[in-house]
C-alpha cells in the first residue's frame, strides 16, 4: 500500500491531473512495481470469494450485499485489466487504501483487542467516500470522452459498467451504513458482510470493493 501510495503521489506532484489518470495507462506496460501490483490487485479477486464459502460453511446468512459486491468486483477488474484502463489507477488506490485499514480492524477484533465501534463507523465511512469517488472519476472520464479533446484510454462500455457499479455500491453501503448504525439493530443481527456479523457486537465485519 505505501508503495502505491508513493507512486500515486509522484503522479500528483509532477504530472497534470488529466494525464496522470486518465490518459496514462502505461503505469500496466512499462513500470513494473505498478504493474506487478495492478497484476496482483486483479489475482486477489478470486481467493476474496473464500469469504463467501466460509460463510455457506458456517451457515451463515448471506446478505446481497456480499455476494453481489464479490462477484460484480471480480468481473469489472478482469475485464478492465484486458483493457489496461487508465482511471483504474483512482479505484486500485482507494481500494488498496480502504482495504488496508478494514483488515487491520479485523485482525485487531481477530485477536481480541477491543476496538471502538467509532472506527468501524469510519471505515465504513471510507467505503462510502470511496464509492462516491469511483462515480466522480467515471463521469470526468466520460466527459472527456465525449468532448474528444484528448486521448482518454477507457472505453465507453468500461466507464458505463464501473458507473453502474459504484453507484449500487453506494447506494448498497449507504443502507448498510443506516441500518447497522442507525437503525433499531433487529435487521442487521442475522446479516453478515465479507463473512462475519455486519453488527460490532465482537464479531463485526464490514465491506469495501
Amino acid at each position: 500500500m505505501c508503495i502505491n501510495f508513493s507512486t500515486f503521489l509522484s503522479f500528483l506532484i509532477f504530472c497534470n491531473l488529466y494525464y496522470a489518470f486518465l490518459s496514462l495507462f502505461s503505469f500496466i506496460e512499462q513500470d513494473r512495481v505498478s504493474g506487478f501490483w495492478t497484476w496482483m490487485f486483479t489475482l486477489s479477486k478470486l481467493p476474496e470469494l473464500g469469504d463467501t464459502v466460509f460463510i455457506v460453511l458456517r451457515k451463515q446468512p448471506l446478505i446481497f450485499l456480499h455476494w453481489y459486491h464479490h462477484m460484480t468486483v471480480l468481473i469489472y477488474t478482469w475485464y478492465s485489466y484486458t483493457e489496461y484502463t487508465s482511471s483504474a489507477r483512482w479505484f486500485i488506490f482507494m481500494n488498496y487504501c480502504v482495504h488496508s485499514l478494514m483488515y487491520s480492524y479485523y485482525a485487531l477484533r481477530s485477536m481480541g483487542y477491543s476496538v471502538p465501534r467509532s472506527l468501524a463507523m469510519v471505515i465504513t465511512l471510507c467505503q462510502l467516500a470511496q464509492m462516491i469517488t469511483g462515480c466522480v472519476v467515471n463521469i470526468w472520464a466520460r466527459q472527456v470522452v465525449q468532448a474528444g479533446l484528448q486521448e482518454c484510454h477507457v472505453s465507453p462500455t468500461n466507464i458505463k459498467l464501473s458507473l453502474i457499479m459504484y453507484f449500487s455500491y453506494f447506494v448498497l453501503f449507504a443502507r448498510f451504513f443506516q441500518t447497522v448504525y442507525f437503525g433499531n439493530g433487529k435487521k442487521a443481527k442475522g446479516g453478515t458482510v465479507n463473512g462475519m456479523s455486519s453488527v460490532h457486537d465482537g464479531s463485526s465485519r464490514l465491506k469495501a470493493d
